[in-house]
């Protein structure tokens, strides 16, 4: 592991913006051979969390053996399988990636097969077993159309299309024939086929197609002949929007576009029953599915008939009674989010549907990037299942990104824990060792709420959202274990979540807190968007905490701090002012600037009027109390590794240095004349401070001498997010030019950058070392990199822009990433290390008053102090 290194006898600049600081080199002494860097330098991909369903492709169900069942789900290019009985445990990644994305996908037996598409030049199916690639369909070469959807039954396997219907062997996965319905109405292009295709017991070789304009087509795909069309109830229902086959032979389940829903007999082509989604917003019907195991209908849910329907347009599931007529026997409200009402940031709505065979389960998966399972009691009798496993991750892009400290995470858990916050107002805390256990950060029973207000569902009226009964989105976070209780520690804590509400307004925090002092308080703040208040939340517990740390001036939180004890909690606001509160009592303990009493007040205006200069601090310095408050918002906060400055900057281009006791402005340094002050970000063991400026330069302070250090160049557009590797030698930055970029501080050398196809909005390196993790404007998941530097040498030759290649990010399955060994023994990391370095100037002897290094490295000489136990 490196350690952390000491820049203090590196030149610095003048104190308090005198001559310029000694910038990063921009050529190296010697001139070294220019070579593409086509991977990076220092990371290599390692896998991407927090994907479970982010794509509309409904996921795919098959029983293994009489205990359980698999859930496989499509995550772009690649397969995720789940295990039921373990509780939807991830069991197998499919390796290699599709060559596009994944358009359609079918279980069968102990395969699974994936339909794919690159645009409409290439379009191909693949099969895997158990997360390996055993084969691929033959695809006709006029095939231009991706496929949407899978069927196997009997020794057929069908792929419909939108205009077309592709037929292979299951035997030897040959290419059959290919079915062109006809279109109707004189129409020369668009979509044929519009409700997918399905197969009916007792009907060999027949598929049933669902199409645009209402019709049900039965095809022979043995004879390729066209057998029948069920015509539509009526002109105005629209299209085929699901097709379903009953328990019942020859009953067949058609939805359409307008909310019909008609239960066909198809061999006498009559309607049995017809009912109506009874959704006004949301009428589409997209999934449907029965109960088979005989319960479920009725009074006492003793009888056979259950039906659920969902769509895309809404969260909730709709079950069916279908005895005498068919009836609705209730709405699980909620299964899934609805889609956003807020520009549609946040993904929702169920895309699928599926009663397991035999069993009183339910699984559900939605467009909010979630798969859930549900279970109906039958002592005592519930129409309503409740929730029995769920595996979900981010509905919308992750913003915020924070690894939590290392030295209170555990002796087995180091650098394990990493904290996001997403456009979904969620808070996630994800496992790097493994999936089962990252969870959401609990905001209270929201969904609870919601429901006594009546806005959970499609069928609510209210203006009000799901997502309004969260806290705002996370701008800032900030953490610090020392006080924690841990996981498994508990308190008698009583009352809803952050609802002990403190501020300058003279609000008290708890009266009694004994008991929350044996267990551990608040180890987690956050910053929210358009709020004044900053919220607490307890790490070990996975909830929110009790308090909500109201702004000094009711300005917006932009900027959060936790003293490294753990005690004290920092709150910086949009309009400049910066209060500190006890995270135990809740009680506001200081101010940054520190209030005037009465008395000092009064020497103040004195003061001002007689011209006579009056210090009204104790320690004589050349501020005042009550002096020094930022004139702009607080982009960042930091407290000292002992307690005693704390650290803040704004966009008014102040840099301040405040006594943490007293809240007395000691020092400042003042850059309002050159640039504003965007960011901040602290190094306690080299005592540090980088701060990233609205001139998209990177400036290194030391807190000791209060000078800069070094000013890192390089970032062409404004600066995303910024950080300190865990041993102070780097700094890591995101700009919006799709850029992460690497500098090593000792040298001021750019040593490594990587372009993204993505620009990178957040990013976060491990306390061990080991990962770094980075968020991207278009992506749910968090991508995570390995770091090559702890087992191989990287060398700190500068490099230039010309230089910086395209990398390809972490994906879902680990594909095209390495572990920590093989990325630092890989043939790729010998070439570039023997090539990129600097080259090595002479050892002569320059004088006989120097010491001549032999530069030979210490394995070699040590050797000679052990010759004769060599020999």
């Amino acid at each position: 592991m490196q350690q952390p290194v000491p820049l203090l006898s590196a030149p610095l600049s003048a104190h308090h913006g005198g001559p310029a600081a000694k910038r990063q080199k921009t050529a190296s002494g010697t001139a070294a051979p220019a070579s593409a860097v086509r991977a990076s330098r220092i990371f290599t991909p390692f896998r991407a969390l927090g994907l479970v369903s982010p794509t509309p492709v409904p996921f795919s169900s098959i029983p293994l053996g009489k205990s359980t069942f698999q859930i496989t789900t499509s995550v772009g290019r690649c397969l995720q399988t789940y295990d039921l009985r373990t509780g939807l445990n991830l069991v197998f990644l499919t390796r290699p990636q599709t060559e596009g994305d994944i358009t359609a996908i079918v279980s069968w037996k102990d395969r699974v097969f994936a339909a794919w598409s690159e645009g409409t030049t290439r379009i191909g199916v693949s099969v895997f077993k158990r997360g390996k690639r055993v084969g691929v369909l033959e695809v006709p070469d006029d095939l231009d159309e991706p496929i949407g959807q899978l069927l196997i039954f009997g020794s057929w396997i069908v792929g419909c299309c939108a205009s077309k219907i592709v037929v292979w062997k299951s035997a030897n996965h040959e290419h059959y024939t290919t079915l062109v319905p006809p279109r109707s109405g004189g129409r020369k292009a668009g979509a044929v086929l519009s409700g997918g295709v399905t197969s009916m017991p007792t009907f060999l070789n027949k598929i049933f197609v669902g199409r645009a304009d209402g019709g049900v087509e039965i095809w022979n795909v043995s004879t390729g002949k066209l057998i029948y069309t069920i015509l539509p109830p009526s002109p105005g229902c629209g299209g085929v929007t699901a097709l379903q086959p009953a328990p019942v032979l020859s009953l067949l389940a058609v939805a359409y576009t307008n909310g019909l829903l008609v239960i066909h007999d198809a061999r006498a082509d009559r309607a049995v029953i017809r009912l109506n989604s009874g959704q006004s917003r949301s009428p589409r019907i997209d999934s449907i599915s029965f109960r088979t195991d005989g319960l479920g209908a009725g009074d006492d849910g003793k009888r056979a008939g259950v039906m659920a329907t969902a769509g895309t347009g809404g969260g909730d599931v709709t079950l069916w009674d279908l005895n005498d007529g068919g009836r609705v026997m209730g709405v699980l409200r909620g299964a899934h989010n609805p889609p956003s009402s807020i520009g549609g940031q946040i993904s929702g709505g169920v895309n699928k549907v599926e009663f397991l065979p035999g069993q009183p389960i339910i699984v559900t998966s939605g467009l909010d990037n979630a798969i859930k399972s549900w279970i109906f009691d039958e002592s005592p009798y519930s129409a309503i299942p409740r929730i029995l496993h769920s595996r979900s991750g981010h509905a919308a892009p992750v913003k915020r990104l924070h690894f939590l400290p290392v030295q209170s995470d555990g002796a087995d858990t180091g650098g394990k824990w990493l904290l996001s916050a997403g456009s979904d107002r969620s808070l996630w805390a994800w496992s790097l060792r493994k999936d089962g256990q990252s969870t959401e950060m609990s905001q209270g029973n929201v969904r609870k709420k919601a429901k006594k207000m009546g806005i959970l569902g499609a069928a609510s009226n209210s203006t009000i959202t799901l997502e309004d009964l969260k806290a705002p989105e996370i701008t800032c976070i900030a953490t610090s274990l020392n006080r924690d209780g841990g996981i498994g520690a508990k308190a008698d804590l009583k009352g809803a979540v952050w609802a002990n509400k403190a501020g300058g307004g003279g609000r008290k925090g708890a009266g009694d807190t004994s008991a929350i002092a044996a267990t551990g308080w608040e180890s987690v703040i956050t910053g929210h968007k358009g709020d004044r208040f900053a919220r607490t939340w307890f790490w070990g517990r996975k909830k929110a905490g009790r308090w909500a740390f109201e702004t000094d001036d009711g300005g917006e939180v932009k900027s959060v701090a936790i003293s490294p004890c753990g005690t004290f909690a920092l709150v910086g606001s949009s309009l400049g002012s910066i209060s500190m509160f006890n995270l135990q009592s809740g009680f506001l303990r200081q101010r940054f600037p520190a209030r005037l009493t009465p008395a000092q007040a009064r020497k103040a205006k004195l003061a001002k009027t007689s011209d006579a200069i009056v210090s009204l601090s104790h320690n004589l310095g050349k501020f005042g109390v009550g002096e020094g408050k930022h004139t702009q918002s607080i982009s960042g906060l930091m407290v000292d590794g002992v307690n005693r400055v704390v650290i803040s900057c704004g966009l008014d281009g102040k840099l301040k240095f405040w006594d943490f006791a007293t809240g007395l402005l000691v020092d400042e340094i003042d850059w309002s004349s050159v640039t504003s002050i965007t960011g901040l970000r602290y190094h306690r063991p080299s005592d540090l401070i980088a701060l990233s400026c609205g001139d998209n330069l990177i400036r290194v302070v030391d807190v000791e001498t209060k000078k800069i250090i070094r000013e890192l160049r390089g970032c062409a557009r404004e600066i995303n997010d910024f950080c300190f590797s865990n041993d102070g030698r780097w700094i890591i930055a995101a700009s919006a030019d799709s850029i992460v970029r690497v500098w090593d501080l000792p040298t001021g050398h750019l040593i490594d950058a990587i372009r993204l196809q993505s620009t990178c909005t957040a990013l976060a390196f491990s306390g061990t070392g080991e990962f770094l993790a980075t968020a991207h404007v278009d992506g749910i998941g968090v991508n995570i990199w390995n770091n090559r530097t702890l087992f191989t040498h990287v060398p700190t030759r500068h490099i230039t822009e010309a230089e910086i290649m395209e990398v390809i990010a972490p994906v879902a399955s680990g594909e095209g990433g390495q572990h920590l060994i093989e990325a630092a023994f890989g043939e790729e990391a010998d070439r570039m290390n023997l090539g990129g370095d600097i080259a090595v100037s002479g050892v002569d002897q320059l004088s006989k008053d120097l010491i001549t290094m032999s530069l030979v490295p210490k394995s070699r000489w040590q050797t000679l102090l052990h010759l004769d136990l060599i020999k």
